[in-house]
């Protein structure tokens, strides 16, 4: 699991038929103080977030068809959005983001 921000979506006309109906979202992954690093990913939305939320994300593949529900062992799904973070606290800081 890792937080990221939602930095964007993409539309796609044609895809897989398993993804139809699914929200593909461009997140950036982020640290503990929110701060971007690495390079942007596109995930499968599991939980219906948006542009300029902070999520929880999962790079797991099997663990990522569960919470899309999209089944299969062939299923084109490696990265998901599995929660939306309301807050973040740590020892040095908290921040509230909702």
């Amino acid at each position: 699991m890792q937080l990221a921000k939602v930095v964007g979506n993409l539309v796609s006309t044609h895809k897989k038929k398993i993804l139809e109906g699914k929200t593909l979202l461009f997140v950036q992954p982020v640290d503990e103080k929110l701060i971007p690093f690495g390079d942007e990913m596109l995930a499968v939305d599991g939980v219906g977030a948006g542009i300029g939320d902070i999520v929880i994300i999962l790079s797991e593949g099997g663990s990522a068809r569960m919470i899309t529900k999209i089944d299969g062992p062939y299923s084109p799904v490696e990265l998901c959005v599995a929660g939306i973070v309301d807050s973040v606290q740590t020892e040095d800081n908290y921040n509230k983001i909702r």
